[in-house]
């Protein structure tokens, strides 16, 4: 019962997964969940829990919480993805399209929050990471949903910061940019200064970083791995 134990929600690919592998090998247990399958055989690989839903269901994550628990009696580590939601021309996405586009950005993180929450306080600590966009400095009118949600995401790290540093839990961002799981295309790249996308990989490292004792100071911030490419102070 003394194992750490990261929960990944929406770990199935891309940045999910390489930050549920990386935690395995910094030692953490792991459960991950996805809705695509992907998340429930990874953490399957991983020697831990593996479950198939939806972080727009506040049944099937607390399914995924209870089952850690079952197994584990803890969580240390909450790392939150996300899909991709609504995308197209500011003024003509639908009242639906923002709704989903809410469910997709905010609600996911304020959902698993909700649950974890009480865990770590009974622990006396604990880490909450969640993989944001760079675009949140900088809104993009490629990713408008995204833009306004994380925003969003963003005052409430801050506000749960606020409220829990004390009880030694701790929320950060992670605000990737060009990642190798987008397709790469040659004008994105060119505007990037270390003139290349990034890794998941690299993605993974800091969010490990931000789950470890090493980051115990470190509460309420959004860090950008973007290779330098927002440029607001």
């Amino acid at each position: 019962m003394s194992e750490k134990v990261a929960v990944v929600v929406g770990g199935g690919s891309g940045m999910g997964a390489a930050a549920a592998r990386k935690l395995s090998e910094k030692g953490f247990a792991v459960a991950v969940m996805s809705s695509s399958g992907k998340g429930e055989a990874l953490g399957k690989e991983l020697g831990g829990i593996g479950v198939t839903g939806s972080n727009q269901s506040n049944e099937d994550l607390r399914r995924l919480v209870d089952m850690t628990l079952e197994r584990w009696g803890r969580i240390d580590v909450l790392v939150n993805g996300a899909g991709h939601g609504p995308k197209g021309p500011l003024l003509e996405l639908t009242d639906e399209q923002w709704q989903t586009g809410m469910d997709f950005y905010l609600l996911n993180v304020i959902r698993a929050t909700r649950l974890v929450t009480p865990v770590m306080e009974r622990q006396k600590g604990g880490a909450i990471i969640n993989i944001s966009s760079a675009w949140v400095l900088e809104p993009s009118a490629l990713f408008p949903t995204s833009a306004v949600f994380r925003a969003g995401v963003a005052a409430f790290t801050k506000l749960f910061a606020d409220q829990y540093a004390a009880s030694k839990l701790r929320m950060n961002n992670v605000l990737p940019g060009w990642i190798d799981s987008l397709p790469e295309k040659e004008d994105r790249r060119q505007n990037v200064p270390m003139q290349r996308y990034g890794t998941s990989d690299e993605v993974a490292a800091t969010i490990a970083f931000l789950a470890s004792d090493e980051a115990a100071y470190i509460t309420g911030q959004s860090i950008r791995v973007d290779g330098g490419l927002m440029r607001s102070l």
